[in-house]
Protein backbone atom coordinates (compact mmCIF):
# COMPACT_ATOMS: atom_id res chain seq x y z
CA UNK A 1 0.00 0.00 0.00
CA UNK A 2 1.36 3.43 -0.89
CA UNK A 3 0.83 6.53 1.15
CA UNK A 4 -1.20 8.09 -1.67
CA UNK A 5 -3.93 5.51 -1.08
CA UNK A 6 -4.34 6.28 2.62
CA UNK A 7 -7.04 8.63 3.90
CA UNK A 8 -6.02 10.61 6.95
CA UNK A 9 -8.65 12.33 9.11
CA UNK A 10 -7.68 15.82 10.24
CA UNK A 11 -7.66 17.44 13.65
CA UNK A 12 -10.56 19.87 13.93
CA UNK A 13 -12.80 17.99 11.48
CA UNK A 14 -15.78 15.69 12.15
CA UNK A 15 -14.86 12.09 12.91
CA UNK A 16 -15.75 9.88 9.91
CA UNK A 17 -19.07 8.14 10.49
CA UNK A 18 -19.50 4.37 10.47
CA UNK A 19 -21.71 1.53 11.68
CA UNK A 20 -19.88 -1.52 12.99
CA UNK A 21 -20.34 -4.83 14.76
CA UNK A 22 -18.48 -4.99 18.09
CA UNK A 23 -18.07 -7.27 21.08
CA UNK A 24 -20.71 -5.12 22.81
CA UNK A 25 -23.19 -5.08 19.91
CA UNK A 26 -23.63 -2.76 16.94
CA UNK A 27 -22.53 0.86 17.26
CA UNK A 28 -23.13 3.95 15.13
CA UNK A 29 -20.13 6.21 15.52
CA UNK A 30 -19.94 8.98 16.54
CA UNK A 31 -23.74 9.36 16.72
CA UNK A 32 -24.16 6.94 19.64
CA UNK A 33 -21.60 8.88 21.69
CA UNK A 34 -22.88 12.43 21.36
CA UNK A 35 -22.27 14.31 24.60
CA UNK A 36 -19.28 12.14 25.55
CA UNK A 37 -15.60 12.14 24.76
CA UNK A 38 -14.37 9.03 22.99
CA UNK A 39 -10.99 7.41 22.48
CA UNK A 40 -11.05 5.29 19.34
CA UNK A 41 -7.94 3.13 19.03
CA UNK A 42 -6.71 0.35 16.78
CA UNK A 43 -4.31 -2.53 17.23
CA UNK A 44 -2.60 -4.78 14.64
CA UNK A 45 -4.15 -8.13 15.56
CA UNK A 46 -5.75 -10.27 18.25
CA UNK A 47 -3.60 -12.74 20.20
CA UNK A 48 -0.45 -10.64 19.81
CA UNK A 49 1.78 -9.82 22.80
CA UNK A 50 2.00 -6.01 22.72
CA UNK A 51 -1.71 -5.67 21.98
CA UNK A 52 -2.53 -7.95 24.90
CA UNK A 53 -0.64 -5.72 27.34
CA UNK A 54 -2.42 -2.68 25.92
CA UNK A 55 -5.87 -4.19 26.25
CA UNK A 56 -5.11 -5.28 29.80
CA UNK A 57 -4.06 -1.70 30.59
CA UNK A 58 -7.08 -0.09 28.94
CA UNK A 59 -9.36 -2.55 30.77
CA UNK A 60 -7.73 -1.65 34.10
CA UNK A 61 -8.30 2.07 33.41
CA UNK A 62 -11.84 1.75 32.06
CA UNK A 63 -13.49 3.25 35.14
CA UNK A 64 -10.98 6.12 35.22
CA UNK A 65 -11.95 7.12 31.68
CA UNK A 66 -15.68 6.72 32.37
CA UNK A 67 -15.29 9.11 35.32
CA UNK A 68 -13.95 11.63 32.79
CA UNK A 69 -17.07 11.26 30.59
CA UNK A 70 -15.02 9.23 28.11
CA UNK A 71 -15.78 5.96 26.34
CA UNK A 72 -13.18 3.60 24.89
CA UNK A 73 -13.62 1.88 21.52
CA UNK A 74 -11.09 -0.61 20.16
CA UNK A 75 -10.60 -1.95 16.64
CA UNK A 76 -8.63 -4.56 14.76
CA UNK A 77 -8.94 -6.30 11.42
CA UNK A 78 -10.12 -9.57 12.97
CA UNK A 79 -13.46 -11.36 13.24
CA UNK A 80 -15.91 -11.00 16.09
CA UNK A 81 -15.27 -14.62 17.11
CA UNK A 82 -11.52 -14.00 17.26
CA UNK A 83 -12.17 -10.91 19.38
CA UNK A 84 -14.40 -12.81 21.80
CA UNK A 85 -11.90 -15.65 22.19
CA UNK A 86 -9.02 -13.24 22.77
CA UNK A 87 -10.88 -11.12 25.34
CA UNK A 88 -11.88 -14.32 27.14
CA UNK A 89 -8.25 -15.39 27.27
CA UNK A 90 -7.19 -11.99 28.65
CA UNK A 91 -9.48 -12.52 31.64
CA UNK A 92 -7.11 -15.24 32.81
CA UNK A 93 -3.92 -13.17 32.66
CA UNK A 94 -2.02 -11.23 35.33
CA UNK A 95 0.62 -8.68 34.33
CA UNK A 96 2.18 -5.50 35.71
CA UNK A 97 -0.14 -5.48 38.72
CA UNK A 98 -3.23 -6.00 36.56
CA UNK A 99 -5.08 -9.16 37.54
CA UNK A 100 -7.54 -10.95 35.27
CA UNK A 101 -9.03 -7.84 33.64
CA UNK A 102 -12.45 -7.83 32.00
CA UNK A 103 -12.68 -5.77 28.81
CA UNK A 104 -16.02 -3.96 29.05
CA UNK A 105 -15.62 -1.54 26.14
CA UNK A 106 -16.53 -2.48 22.55
CA UNK A 107 -13.98 -3.99 20.17
CA UNK A 108 -14.84 -3.44 16.51
CA UNK A 109 -14.60 -6.33 14.05
CA UNK A 110 -13.27 -4.68 10.89
CA UNK A 111 -12.70 -7.63 8.55
CA UNK A 112 -13.45 -5.57 5.42
CA UNK A 113 -11.16 -2.78 6.70
CA UNK A 114 -13.85 -0.15 6.15
CA UNK A 115 -13.20 1.74 9.39
CA UNK A 116 -9.44 1.27 9.21
CA UNK A 117 -9.44 2.82 5.74
CA UNK A 118 -11.51 5.82 6.83
CA UNK A 119 -9.16 6.55 9.72
CA UNK A 120 -5.79 6.09 8.04
CA UNK A 121 -4.98 3.00 10.09
CA UNK A 122 -3.61 1.06 7.11
CA UNK A 123 -0.13 2.38 6.47
CA UNK A 124 3.26 1.22 5.19
CA UNK A 125 3.73 -1.58 7.72
CA UNK A 126 1.00 -3.81 6.35
CA UNK A 127 -1.93 -3.97 3.93
CA UNK A 128 -3.90 -6.27 6.23
CA UNK A 129 -3.33 -5.03 9.78
CA UNK A 130 -3.78 -1.63 11.40
CA UNK A 131 -1.09 0.47 13.01
CA UNK A 132 -1.60 1.54 16.63
CA UNK A 133 -3.77 4.60 16.08
CA UNK A 134 -5.48 6.72 18.76
CA UNK A 135 -8.19 9.29 18.06
CA UNK A 136 -9.49 11.65 20.74
CA UNK A 137 -12.95 12.86 19.75
CA UNK A 138 -14.92 15.49 21.66
CA UNK A 139 -18.61 15.34 22.67
CA UNK A 140 -19.62 17.00 19.39
CA UNK A 141 -17.82 14.38 17.29
CA UNK A 142 -14.83 16.56 16.37
CA UNK A 143 -11.35 15.03 16.23
CA UNK A 144 -9.06 16.79 18.71
CA UNK A 145 -5.88 14.70 18.71
CA UNK A 146 -4.44 11.91 16.56
CA UNK A 147 -1.60 9.54 17.47
CA UNK A 148 -0.03 6.84 15.29
CA UNK A 149 2.42 4.23 16.59
CA UNK A 150 4.23 1.36 14.84
CA UNK A 151 3.22 -2.18 15.71
CA UNK A 152 6.41 -2.77 17.72
CA UNK A 153 5.81 0.08 20.21
CA UNK A 154 3.26 -0.15 23.00
CA UNK A 155 1.43 3.05 23.87
CA UNK A 156 2.05 5.17 26.98
CA UNK A 157 -1.26 5.14 28.83
CA UNK A 158 -0.27 7.85 31.28
CA UNK A 159 0.23 10.08 28.26
CA UNK A 160 -3.11 9.05 26.76
CA UNK A 161 -4.85 10.07 29.97
CA UNK A 162 -2.79 13.28 30.19
CA UNK A 163 -3.83 14.22 26.66
CA UNK A 164 -7.49 13.68 27.51
CA UNK A 165 -7.23 15.75 30.69
CA UNK A 166 -5.40 18.47 28.78
CA UNK A 167 -7.99 18.62 26.01
CA UNK A 168 -10.80 18.84 28.54
CA UNK A 169 -8.93 21.49 30.55
CA UNK A 170 -8.16 23.65 27.53
CA UNK A 171 -11.77 23.49 26.33
CA UNK A 172 -13.32 24.14 29.73
CA UNK A 173 -11.10 27.04 30.82
CA UNK A 174 -10.13 28.45 27.39
CA UNK A 175 -6.43 28.17 28.14
CA UNK A 176 -3.35 26.62 26.53
CA UNK A 177 -1.04 24.15 28.21
CA UNK A 178 2.78 24.39 28.33
CA UNK A 179 5.31 21.66 27.65
CA UNK A 180 5.07 18.73 30.06
CA UNK A 181 1.85 20.08 31.58
CA UNK A 182 0.16 17.89 34.14
CA UNK A 183 -3.03 18.52 36.15
CA UNK A 184 -2.40 21.10 38.84
CA UNK A 185 0.44 22.83 37.04
CA UNK A 186 0.29 26.39 35.71
CA UNK A 187 -1.58 27.03 32.47
CA UNK A 188 -1.11 29.67 29.76
CA UNK A 189 -3.70 32.37 29.18
CA UNK A 190 -4.33 33.45 25.58
CA UNK A 191 -2.06 36.32 24.49
CA UNK A 192 -3.69 39.77 24.23
CA UNK A 193 -4.62 40.89 20.74
CA UNK A 194 -4.58 44.68 21.08
CA UNK A 195 -2.39 47.36 22.66
CA UNK A 196 -5.15 48.07 25.15
CA UNK A 197 -5.38 44.41 26.09
CA UNK A 198 -1.62 44.29 26.66
CA UNK A 199 -1.88 47.24 29.06
CA UNK A 200 -4.76 45.56 30.88
CA UNK A 201 -2.76 42.33 31.14
CA UNK A 202 0.15 44.22 32.72
CA UNK A 203 -2.20 45.74 35.28
CA UNK A 204 -3.55 42.28 36.09
CA UNK A 205 0.01 41.02 36.52
CA UNK A 206 0.70 43.78 39.04
CA UNK A 207 -2.34 42.57 40.97
CA UNK A 208 -0.75 39.10 41.16
CA UNK A 209 -3.42 37.56 38.94
CA UNK A 210 -0.81 36.23 36.50
CA UNK A 211 2.88 35.52 36.09
CA UNK A 212 4.10 37.26 32.95
CA UNK A 213 7.31 36.24 31.15
CA UNK A 214 6.52 38.57 28.25
CA UNK A 215 3.39 40.22 26.88
CA UNK A 216 2.54 37.11 24.84
CA UNK A 217 3.62 34.51 27.42
CA UNK A 218 1.59 34.69 30.62
CA UNK A 219 0.89 31.93 33.14
CA UNK A 220 -1.74 31.53 35.81
CA UNK A 221 -2.29 29.00 38.54
CA UNK A 222 -4.46 26.05 37.69
CA UNK A 223 -7.74 25.96 39.60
Amino acid sequence: MTQNNVNFPLIGTPAPEFTAVTTQGEINYPKDYKGKWTILFSHPADFTPVCTTEFMTFASMHDEFKALNTELIGLSIDSIHSHLAWLKAIQGYTWNGIEKPVVKFPLIADIKMDVASKYGMLQGESDTSAVRAVFFVDPEGIIKTILYYPSSLGRNFKEIKRILLGLQKAEKDKVALPANWEPGKDVIVPPPGTCGAIQKRMEEVKADAYEMKDWYLTFKKDK
